[in-house]
């Protein structure tokens, strides 16, 4: 694109690289009026070069860029030269991320039924699925049905309740995969909502087979290890169990599984009992792996020692996991081209860009994370380990998917978290067609700004919006609109121009809605309100509150950010999918007991849930 509009809204500077180079050689005034010959443009934001970063980052070659994979470190590479080949001095900011687990080699069942023992095999007739504790336990077993308890708050009629009169103590309890045919229960019938249930009711082993009919008419399968999400410690021991194993077991008793499962289906009420000949001796051996990655900073010194950061992920989902939105293409590439090599192409056109500049006023610190895709770890790690002062950071300004502009529609969230913000973005307009959809004031959300909202930096994100390709092999590079893109870049390189002159932003907290962004936690779109903000580099046990939102129950009970959650109304909280359920089991005007740790004290104190709005 031309880069004339782009001079005239930066009317304030007439630069180039050559100038720049010339006035360093001391070339004086031939210099100077060649700077004016070639006023700004010449190391502009180009559409081919910004195509051509993400034409790499989005390659066969890279195969996804998954967190922990070679072909991420591949892309940290080509980061670093970028940079380099702009005059920058590219640093590696190292950090450890827990990957995927793996199976171990002490993986054993044996049962005793009826005063007989057997052994079955690992991967043949029971499978560890991926979050299981490890461990082993020797006990009975109590069979719960579809492992769901739905308790609706408003209607008792539709309360549904397997574990009900129901005692599971220290025991197994031997599950079915699904939920009652036709049931309003689907909510509860994740892997890992199965999981926390029994928990929660006191369970320490999960053993679950696929319904009789197997509902969606697939085969009696186990499954592959890895196939499944949930926390990375579910705090019971869970495994898959092949159908005729159970129906067997069940035959001892005197049982028929399959009828039980049909008269559940009919009736609509539990048939739980406990299995009266049978104890399991079962050992699961999980292991994870970690790894460390990197974040990929370059930093344009300034006049001052404040500075504006600009950012984006370079990571995105591999070969597919359980993020993946083409389930049936896990395996294959997932080239993430407009998430998020679309965005992590701006940073490096945009750092091109300011490199070709004078000094600036304030510094520009150009940040690439990794992690975000599992759950903006890259940048949680950066803000708690930052390499320049938060403090004297102006404004964040994020980019994640800005490659598939439609209508000329760009979303821009954060404007109320910074003081000049509304004024800056009234006077600094984007070049035609591109129109700004102010879509979020208080600067939370599912991508890196929202590590930065929480420690009271300014935030900027811009966003051209959700696709069918979202998170699916088809997000490809011939799909990305570098013309709009581009021009979106000169709108931030503008604003830009602006945050290292112009007087600095306050941060600002804005009261938010209370229902959250995807991804923004603390039970985000599950039960009642709550209001805190969850950090995903999770403690060992609790949930961690990276921020807590204005006006919201957690915040008017006094909680923090840094608190770290373990107890919700008596139930123990070890990660946040047992918070999410905890919560989802409350209704509006519950008065609840939490306990929190905070340093080395535990606090306790009671949070009045409210509606969502």
């Amino acid at each position: 694109m031309s880069p004339l509009p782009v001079v005239a809204a930066r009317n304030r500077r007439y630069r180039s690289p050559v100038f720049c180079r010339a006035a360093t050689a001391g070339s004086g005034v031939f210099g100077i009026l060649l700077s004016l010959l070639i006023p700004l443009g010449a190391a502009d934001v180009n559409p081919d070069q910004y195509l051509a970063h993400i034409r790499y980052l989005a390659s066969p070659e890279l195969k996804g860029r998954a967190t922990g994979s070679p072909e991420l470190e591949k892309a940290a590479r080509y980061i670093e030269n970028q940079f380099r080949s702009f005059g920058l001095k590219p640093v590696e900011l190292a950090f450890p991320v827990q990957l995927g687990a793996h199976l171990g080699t002490k993986n054993r069942l044996k049962f005793r039924e009826s005063g007989e023992s057997r052994n079955l095999q690992s991967g043949k007739d029971f499978l560890p699925l991926s979050f299981s504790s490890s461990g082993e336990l020797h006990a009975g077993v109590v069979f719960a049905g579809y492992g769901v308890t739905a308790l609706n708050q408003g209607d008792k009629k539709e309360n549904y309740d397997d574990y009900d009169g129901l005692d599971v103590t220290g025991k197994f309890v031997l599950i079915l995969r699904h939920e009652p045919q036709e049931s309003p229960h689907k909510d509860h019938v994740s892997f890992a909502d199965k999981a926390v249930n029994a928990k929660m009711h006191g369970a320490r082993g999960v053993i679950l087979v696929n319904d009789a009919d197997h509902h969606d008419g697939t085969a009696d399968d186990l499954g592959k290890f890895a196939d499944t999400s949930g926390p990375k410690d579910a705090g019971v021991l869970y495994i898959r169990l092949k159908y005729d194993v159970a129906e067997n077991w069940m035959k001892a008793e005197g049982r028929d599984l399959h009828a039980i499962s049909k008269q559940i289906d009919q009736d609509g009420h539990p048939h739980s009992f406990a299995l009266s000949n049978l104890s399991v001796d079962l050992a699961v051996d999980v292991r994870t792996e970690t790894k460390t990655v990197h974040n990929v900073s370059a930093y344009l010194p300034g006049e001052t020692d404040e500075y504006v950061i600009v950012g984006a992920h370079y990571d995105h989902l591999g070969l597919g996991d359980d993020h993946s939105l083409a389930p049936s293409q896990i395996g294959t590439v997932h080239p993430g081209a407009d998430d998020n090599a679309s965005g992590t192409a701006g940073v490096l056109e945009l750092a091109r860009w300011a490199s070709s500049q004078p000094k600036p006023n304030r510094g520009i610190l150009f940040l690439t994370f990794a992690g975000e895709e599992l759950g903006l770890l890259g940048s949680e790690w950066y803000v708690n380990h930052p390499t320049l002062p938060l403090d004297k950071a102006v404004a964040m300004i994020n980019m994640d998917m800005i490659g598939r502009v439609r209508e000329g529609k760009i979303y821009l969230s954060g404007e109320g978290t910074g003081s000049t913000f509304p004024k800056l973005l009234e006077d600094v307009k984007p070049p035609a067609p591109i129109q700004v959809d102010l879509a979020e004031k208080a600067g939370y959300g599912s991508s890196d700004h929202t590590s930065f909202t929480t420690k009271n930096v300014p935030v900027l994100f811009f966003f051209s919006g959700l696709h069918g390709d979202y998170h699916k092999p088809s997000d490809t590079v011939d799909k990305i609109d570098s013309a709009d893109a581009v021009k979106i870049l000169d709108y931030i390189a503008d604003l830009i121009t602006h945050l290292e002159t112009d007087p600095r932003p306050q941060y600002q907290r804005v009261a938010a809605p209370s229902v959250g962004p995807v991804g923004s936690g603390g039970g985000s779109g599950y039960g009642p309100n709550f209001g805190s903000i969850p950090d995903f580099n999770e403690p060992p046990k609790g949930v961690r509150f990276a921020d807590v939102r204005d006006g919201t129950p957690a915040a008017k009970a006094g909680l923090k950010a840094g608190d770290i959650l373990i107890e919700f109304d008596g139930k123990e909280i070890a990660n946040l999918y047992d918070f999410t359920y905890a919560l989802r089991a409350h209704k509006p005007g519950d008065l609840v007991l939490v306990k929190v740790l905070r340093g080395d004290r535990t606090i306790e104190t009671k949070v009045l849930l409210t509606e969502r709005h």
